[in-house]
């Protein structure tokens, strides 16, 4: 159910992705090509969107005749509502929305870190799911359709030592909450995704092979170190999608966390400002 006021309320059926349009950011690799390979099985038709034009390439002519390469940076909205036109012109249509592209930064302090490295960060994270988003409403709009945005549990942890990846994907959370209010009167939606640690190159670039990422990981009790893999988050987004979801969250460890961040997070600062393992990692970070 959507409510819209005290007085009425919308029903929402399950949402049959067959024979739908599906556009989704950072498609080349890791959840996005998952996903793309998971929507393509469910009948979706695909416009597969990455600054790597031969990763989109590769998956679009992995997947089939449904499948539609398009290079395109989220940093550039001149380029993003291009590539909203053009997925609109080749399949007539554009049902569904997922920004899921994201990078992260390498490990430092905010008082250390190069100031372009915070705002690449939040232009890829943050400005870029807006950038993805925004052209497309109006066709989410007329199709009765949903957007994804990618958040991640990062949005409600601490975020010592990679601050400007929480941070951004703290305003993420907040624009799909907002997304879903103002959508809710066209009978559109839309969902916010949460993940933990996933196993992508990503994550083995920062947290595998970086001795300060080792550290970091090295803090995260059980069970928030659980990792799952690409596969395992992308079926997550696609069942969201199927059921209008408003939130999916996964590993399932997180989700004690989520709901009771208000709590927990007063507890765990405090805790973290006077844990000498983290004052030690600081300095390292600093040094």
């Amino acid at each position: 159910m959507i409510d819209i006021g005290p007085l009425r309320r919308i029903a929402v059926p399950r949402y049959d992705i067959q024979g739908k349009t599906v556009l989704i950011t950072g498609a080349g690799q890791g959840i996005g090509s998952e996903l793309a390979s998971v929507l393509y099985r469910r009948g979706a038709a695909l416009a597969l969107v990455d600054i790597d034009e031969s990763r989109a390439r590769a998956v679009a002519s992995d997947l089939g005749d449904r499948a539609l390469a398009i290079a395109a940076d989220v940093t550039d909205r001149a380029a993003m509502a291009a590539a909203t036109a053009r997925t609109a012109e080749h399949f007539g249509r554009l049902d569904v929305v997922v920004a899921n592209a994201g990078v992260v930064p390498k490990p430092a302090t905010l008082r250390t870190m190069d100031a372009k490295s915070f705002d690449q960060v939040l232009g890829v994270n943050l400005t870029g799911v807006f950038n993805t988003v925004h052209p497309a409403l109006d066709h989410i709009v007329s199709a009765r359709g949903h957007v994804v945005v990618v958040s991640s549990c990062a949005a409600f942890a601490p975020g010592m030592g990679g601050s400007p990846y929480m941070i951004s994907k703290a305003g993420v959370e907040q624009l799909g909450r907002a997304l879903r209010v103002e959508l809710a009167p066209h009978r559109a939606t839309a969902g916010i995704s949460y993940f933990g640690i996933v196993d992508t190159e990503m994550t083995h670039a920062t947290l595998d092979r970086d001795d300060l990422g080792r550290a970091i990981d090295g803090l995260l009790p059980w069970p928030l170190s659980v990792r799952i893999t690409a596969a395992e988050a992308a079926r997550v987004i696609a069942d969201g999608i199927g059921r209008r979801a408003a939130r999916t969250i996964a590993p399932a460890g997180w989700e004690p966390y989520a709901l009771l961040r208000g709590i927990v997070n007063i507890a765990l600062d405090h805790r973290l400002t006077r844990d000498p393992r983290v004052a030690r990692l600081i300095r390292v970070l600093e040094n």
